[in-house]
């Protein structure tokens, strides 16, 4: 599961997630790559979601939450070498419902740098824009701007949250279950938008749908029951599996 070879953003090391005497995840060791779409799959309760929440620290909000073993970003440590906060900033996160804030569209995307200290109106212009078009969503909005976010449609509501999470400038973005409440219009686009992000960011998709993991990730990891089973190319996931387990999964025998 672990490759030398090729450049590795994060590597994760025989990691393991606790809630109290809940065991989430247990001892996962294995690398995001550079600029790739990793794709995680897995039936409820296989440990999707504390993996994606491990990797920007966003679990820590849990009190009950535990952790053994090493995440590294670029050969830091997450939880020692970095602050949360520092984090939060570098991996961003995009989650299943589109949380815009109840202002404007504009100023959803500039909230973060603004609250960051940047007040020059023509930088935050054109962070904007640059964030919209990333986002796929600058063509539809380009001529209202000053109208409250909450106006847009469940797609282009996603779509913005894409595109405040890209305003920060993160180095990887993570997507817990992006395109779960959106019309096939709209997921259709939201996929699109990864892999075109794909040239500029490393990304992780949890995702219950094998199909969308199956067009987006260059690699797919199946977890089950808080255990890393497999994790290799998409191809070879969805048509040639090594273990029965992932088999019969991404083929509906179970899940």
């Amino acid at each position: 599961m672990v490759d030398a070879a090729v450049d590795v953003k994060i590597a994760v090391r025989d990691f393991s997630v606790r809630y109290g005497a809940i065991e989430a995840l247990r001892s996962a060791t294995f690398d995001i790559r550079l600029k790739e779409i990793l794709g995680i799959i897995g039936p409820a309760n296989s440990g999707k979601t504390s993996l994606l929440k491990s990797l920007n620290r966003m679990n820590e909000t849990d009190p009950a939450f535990r952790h053994t073993g090493t995440i590294l970003l670029d050969g830091q440590d997450l939880y020692r070498d970095l602050g949360a906060q520092q984090v939060r900033r570098r991996i961003g996160i995009v989650f299943a419902m589109p949380l815009p804030l109840p202002i404007s569209i504009h100023d959803n995307v500039t909230y973060g740098p603004r609250m960051k200290g940047e007040q020059d109106k023509r930088s935050l212009d054109e962070l904007a824009e640059r964030s919209l078009r990333d986002a796929s969503l600058w063509d539809e909005v380009k001529d209202r701007l000053n109208l409250p976010a909450m106006k847009l449609s469940g797609g282009q509501q996603q779509r913005l949250c894409i595109a405040r999470t890209l305003a920060m400038r993160p180095e990887v973005i993570l997507f817990d279950e992006p395109c779960s409440g959106l019309d096939p219009i709209s997921t259709a686009t939201v996929e699109e938008t990864m892999v075109r992000l794909k040239e500029q960011y490393t990304m992780v998709l949890v995702t219950n749908n094998t199909k969308q993991a199956a067009r987006v990730s260059d690699r797919v990891a199946f977890l089950l029951m808080g255990e890393l089973v497999e994790l290799d190319r998409t191809a070879v996931i969805f048509t040639a599996p090594s273990d029965r387990r992932t088999d019969d999964y991404v083929t509906g025998r179970f899940g």
